[in-house]
């Protein structure tokens, strides 16, 4: 079924329930479902956008994929057939009844050898035409005749774009399955302001991809709303200096984009001065210090950050969950008395222990809490409000411990699926078992730091996985790959593994 594709003008769309603020190209990456869905149509229509199509269709053609194009004849008013055959290194398909194309049903031919179709500009007349179904163009009758998903990215006048009309017929071909990525925001070339711009050749290309991968990707995390914790915390000293750690928040990252990838809506919650580009699909939430880490966490856990409020696709009454706690397993909490009493959960009490109370039980909104941050152990008593001025010869800082954040939200939510990550530089499997039963948590990664080829700043990363004794499941070892492929391991990981809760 298609679905409505990002909007890159807002700040969210629903459906896939996908936020995100920027848009950026990740060329490094080596996506697998190129070879799955290789052959993309790019339809190019009549606008002033059409010029951007050039430099889309080239990015395809360097992301890996085999680009045809099909310019209509207004198309070929703002931009040559020569210069797409050019970039693509293709023959450009212009006219239905090309004699020599259709001496072997050439409109045939090429319906069946798409994978997808990307119709970039689409055109307010090619939007009515699709809607109504006609076939009076090699575009449209193109798609009456392909089975591949088609993709449209309308552009025109922010005018146009408001019509009834075209809203009409824009719901039609969303009601006819058709993905639509929204028109972005801004000025446009006839000077007005407003919707109705084609999103830069860089976001269609970060929108295709994340569509290619959720094709093929196996839906484990369908439905899903995950919480991520990446990157290190900063602990200020006083207004210059700060504590902090040398994480960077990569694998936080990896693993945001890749639970996407598998079908979950994420909130990233991100530490320190991290300046990574922000997954497609992934909702950000910027914080510095362990203190806040844990309190956007507390927030996101139950719904009400203000940035899953502005979502309703996060609204505890439109998302579902199977929140329910499965009494037949047994849980390894470190209760005092040892129990776990499912009709509790914990609060976070401002308190210089930071130890979890009862408190009434509060529904989720969210299925899985995922901590690779790398939260620092201690921060100053209390932060100079001026500069510290280096006077004596040497001085000394009062520390005081930070909230375990992992333990807090885990203790507290005994229903929410855990997941912890433990970075060693000695004896990793046993301070790895010990922190997967003290803070009670579904599985563990974790990796040993010491090494210089992976783990901190490094692209590349080896784990070891444990699971909670109730699972039976024994260790797996992800050998030294990309942290983008340890991601994928680990999202498939966490989603077969959530199935047998």
């Amino acid at each position: 079924m298609r679905k409505t594709l990002p909007n890159l003008s807002h700040n969210c769309y629903y459906k896939r329930n996908f936020i995100f603020p920027s848009f950026f190209y990740y060329s490094s990456i080596n996506y697998s479902y190129v070879t799955l869905m290789k052959n993309i149509v790019l339809a190019i229509t009549g606008g002033i956008a059409a010029y951007k199509s050039a430099i889309f269709a080239r990015l395809l053609i360097k992301a890996g994929f085999e680009v045809r194009v099909i310019m209509t004849t207004g198309a070929q008013a703002f931009i040559t057939p020569l210069t797409l055959q050019a970039l693509t290194g293709n023959e450009v398909h212009t006219s239905l009844l090309d004699e020599q194309a259709e001496a072997g049903m050439g409109h045939i031919e090429l319906a069946k050898w798409a994978d997808l179709i990307i119709i970039a500009p689409a055109s307010a007349n090619t939007l009515a035409r699709l809607a109504m179904g006609m076939a009076d163009d090699l575009l449209t009758t193109v798609c009456l005749a392909t089975t591949a998903p088609v993709i449209i990215a309308p552009a025109m006048n922010q005018q146009m774009w408001a019509h009834p009309a075209v809203n009409l017929n824009v719901q039609t071909l969303r009601d006819m399955n058709y993905y639509l990525i929204d028109p972005a925001s801004g000025e446009q070339a006839c000077g007005d302001v407003g919707a109705g711009r084609l999103p830069e050749p860089e976001q269609l290309l970060d929108a295709v991809r994340l569509f290619c991968a959720q094709q093929t990707t196996v839906q484990l995390l369908a439905d899903k709303t995950i919480v991520i914790t990446a990157g290190p915390t900063v602990e200020a000293i006083d207004p210059v200096r700060y504590l902090s750690n040398h994480s960077s928040g990569k694998m936080g990252f990896a693993l945001a984009r890749a639970c996407v990838e598998a079908g979950a809506q994420v909130i990233l919650i991100v530490g320190g001065k991290v300046a990574l580009p922000t997954p497609l699909g992934v909702t950000r939430i910027d914080v510095l210090s362990a203190e806040d880490m844990l309190i956007a966490a507390q927030q996101c856990v139950v719904g009400s950050h203000i940035s899953m409020q502005a979502n309703s696709s996060y609204n505890n009454d439109s998302h579902e969950h199977s929140h329910q706690h499965n009494h037949a397993h047994q849980h390894d909490h470190s209760h005092q008395d040892g129990s776990c009493d499912c009709h509790y959960e914990y609060e976070y009490e401002q308190s210089d222990t930071h130890t979890p109370v009862a408190a009434e039980p509060q529904s989720l909104a969210t299925d899985i809490f995922i901590s690779t941050a790398a939260v620092a152990d201690y921060r100053t008593e209390e932060a100079a409000p001026q500069k510290i001025k280096k006077t004596q010869k040497s001085m000394s800082l009062s520390l005081v411990k930070n909230p375990d954040i992992l333990a807090t939200i885990s203790l507290a939510h005994p229903q929410l699926f855990v997941v912890g990550f433990a970075a060693e530089t000695q004896d990793v499997e046993r301070y790895a078992r010990d922190k997967l039963v003290a803070k009670d948590l579904d599985l563990i990664a974790c990796n040993d730091v010491s090494r210089k080829d992976i783990g901190f700043a490094s692209d590349d990363n080896a784990m070891q996985v444990f699971f909670a004794k109730r699972y039976e499941h024994e260790a797996v070892t992800l050998e030294k790959a990309s942290k983008d492929k340890i991601a994928q391991q680990l999202a498939t990981i966490i989603g077969e593994t959530l199935r047998q809760r």
